[in-house]
């Protein structure tokens, strides 16, 4: 039995290796052909750089306006990641400790809202975004990403929240203390390690959100930095400049990389904590 399991867990090894390597090449790849000249890159993609070329990526910084992007980007995540997670904690605290009529409706409402895919909201955002004057801002789009709740991050962090004993509040209110008191002192101290979860969660969603500054933002000099390097790549047609392209490629991607290495395991351990409680 005990043979058996281990070739299990063998062949199960190589799998998760065999994955690993999936995700792992193309981002080795990009990494040296980044450092190659155009000449070596046409000549022969899998040969190893002769000269390590990394002024590629000053090059590809100012050549693709990646400090203007970055700029936008941290005013779009920042703004939007503060605003939207004390709205998702407000409305998860209220929803699940605070007992009012209409509450299981409410409850309703927002499970339903999780088979509807999100692009049938699509065009009555733009037309009510273009009504506000809001299209081409990033202001604008900062306001539809932290008001627009996500059932899923409140569901996570209802979780958490719905597992804090009742008496802590009981105890609080007895003593004199307001709901907002409770609120700050009591209920978010407590779920701190779902709202880091969430927080992660969201960062990198909107670090990442592609389709919502592509069809709002057309001066470029607002570009957030995936629209940035999408507007980049479609340049490659008249320069052919692939390697400067992969090296802003790797500027961009550094930040969600780093993000979840650093964090991995508060995700896997908030997440799974979530599960459970929720």
């Amino acid at each position: 039995m005990s043979e058996r399991r281990t070739a299990v867990d063998l062949i199960w090894w190589l799998i998760l290796i065999g994955f690993s390597i999936s995700i792992l090449f193309p981002l080795i790849w990009i990494l040296y052909q980044s450092l190659k000249t155009n000449r070596e890159f046409f000549q022969d993609v899998w040969q190893l750089p002769e000269v390590w070329k990394w002024l590629n990526y000053a090059k590809a910084w100012d050549k693709f306006h990646v400090g203007t992007a970055v700029l936008n980007t941290v005013y779009y995540v920042g703004l939007s990641l503060i605003i939207s997670l004390t709205l998702t904690s407000l409305n998860a605290y209220a929803l699940t400790r605070i007992q009012f009529k209409g509450r299981k409706l409410i409850w309703g409402v927002i499970m339903l809202s999780l088979f509807l895919p999100g692009l049938t909201a699509l065009i009555p955002q733009y037309v009510l975004m273009r009504e506000l004057n809001l299209t081409n801002s990033l202001t604008g789009l900062v306001i539809l990403d932290s008001f627009g709740e996500s059932a899923f991050y409140l569901l996570l962090l209802g979780g958490f929240m719905q597992s804090l004993p009742k008496e802590l509040e009981e105890g609080a209110f007895m003593d004199g203390a307001s709901l907002y008191r409770v609120f700050l002192q009591i209920i978010v101290p407590l779920s701190m390690p779902g709202i880091v979860t969430v927080a992660i969660f969201k960062f990198l969603e909107l670090y990442n959100n592609f389709l919502g500054p592509f069809i709002y933002l057309s001066d470029q000099s607002k570009y957030t930095m995936a629209v940035n390097m999408y507007h980049a790549n479609s340049t490659m047609q008249y320069s052919a400049d692939w390697v400067t392209l992969f090296a802003g490629v790797l500027i961009t991607m550094a930040p969600s990389v780093l993000c979840y290495i650093w964090f991995q395991r508060s995700i896997m351990e908030g997440a799974t904590l979530g599960a459970v409680k929720g």
